[in-house]
């Protein structure tokens, strides 16, 4: 069995203001009490960093990152895709309702994208037109996706990718109770929907644990994304990281990709296995909203993890980011300090932490025991 490299990112936000900044902007209209237009999202991030690019290039947004990408060549890249792709529907009365003109879809080519996770708060925002439009956009570009389908059994169902030597990489994708998902957005029998958890109990686990064994064949190497927990603060309930655990424990669970907090989190390295808490935003339109600055939204972190054969973490590679004029930078100076203050902090309690990697990244270290 080969060693396998997995790229990893939080929220990836291509609506609104980042929408209307490609090459085919959608309806700026917005039924929200912050904003009525799209392009409010766009003047507010030109009034803090300068002028953004109109139309802008598909790669525009990506920035640094895909020389990233580029010089490190994951085998996966996976991304939770947090809006509908579509200009159908209507939208639900939630507040905030993302989307991005299906048109706008080669932006997930410019990275190289593979996998998107659907699994999260705002793929239905505009309804279930708005879902089926995503899954058929998503598989007319050949992205694989996870955590929402026309059903309960496909929303529950792995993407699988295939990796070297004929062996794969299943991707399973839950929303857990507390991320904001309605709970009638929640896939049925007969029923479009996310796959949702009702609680993070052992009776949950063993639901979970089924879904992976129904689908797991030896030398698969498993990551389930989970979306859970509220958009700020870093603490980690202890019944997320009981769960954490025992998702690898009992599961079989190579690596944890979790998500939905707009910052980054602690990191645990458990039996050798990575559980990501929280990966933060990778791209959002919030660049201009002075709204919770305490917790450094606009910062990020590209993730780059080696697993061996066994799905051990062999290294953790991760590239602090910066998001500036709608497009991803070097996070540099005090910004990349913050990252690693930060993350050091919230990864002590793990005997978790960061150190400079040569270049703009760091590397993360554990103990041998892990």
């Amino acid at each position: 069995m080969s060693r396998t490299r997995l790229f990893l990112a939080g929220d990836l936000m291509t609506a609104r203001g980042i929408d209307r900044i490609l090459p085919h902007p959608g309806d700026p209209l917005l039924h929200e009490a912050y904003a009525r237009s799209a392009d409010d999202y766009v003047a507010l991030a030109e009034r803090r960093n300068g002028p953004i690019p109109r139309p802008a290039d598909f790669a525009y947004v990506w920035g640094v990152a895909l020389a990233e990408l580029e010089r490190r060549r994951p085998e996966v890249r996976l991304v939770n895709l947090e809006t509908a792709v579509t200009a159908r529907g209507w939208p639900q009365p939630k507040g905030i309702n993302y989307r991005m003109n299906p048109a706008n879809l080669p932006v997930l080519a410019a990275a190289g994208l593979d996998c998107c996770v659907l699994a999260n708060n705002h793929v239905l925002d505009w309804g279930e037109e708005g879902l089926l439009d995503t899954l058929q956009s998503l598989d007319a570009g050949g992205l694989h996706h996870a955590g929402a389908g026309t059903d309960r059994r496909r929303a529950e169902a792995p993407a699988i990718l295939p990796l070297a030597d004929g062996e794969r990489l299943l991707v399973f994708a839950f929303a857990g109770p507390d991320c904001g998902v309605p709970l009638h957005w929640a896939a049925g029998e007969q029923q479009p929907g996310v796959a949702c958890l009702e609680d993070l109990s052992p009776e949950t686990l063993q639901r979970v644990a089924h879904c992976i064994r129904a689908a797991k064949r030896p030398g698969d190497r498993v990551v389930v994304a989970l979306h859970w927990g509220g958009n700020w603060g870093f603490g980690i309930p202890a019944e997320q990281r009981r769960f954490a655990h025992a998702l690898i424990d009992e599961a079989g669970v190579d690596l944890l990709h979790g998500h939905s907090s707009h910052h980054v989190k602690g990191i645990e390295v458990y039996r050798q296995r990575l559980i990501l808490y929280g990966c933060g935003d990778l791209l959002d339109d919030y660049e201009g909203i002075d709204d919770h600055d305490i917790w450094r939204g606009d910062l990020g972190l590209l993730y780059f993890a080696d697993l061996d054969g066994e799905g051990r973490l062999q290294a953790l590679e991760l590239v602090p980011t910066r998001q500036r004029r709608f497009s991803l930078q070097h996070a540099e100076y005090a910004d990349r300090q913050w990252l690693r203050d930060t993350l050091n902090r919230e990864s002590a309690r793990f005997d978790c932490r960061l150190r400079d990697g040569g270049g703009p990244a760091f590397l993360l270290d554990w103990p041998a025991a892990a």
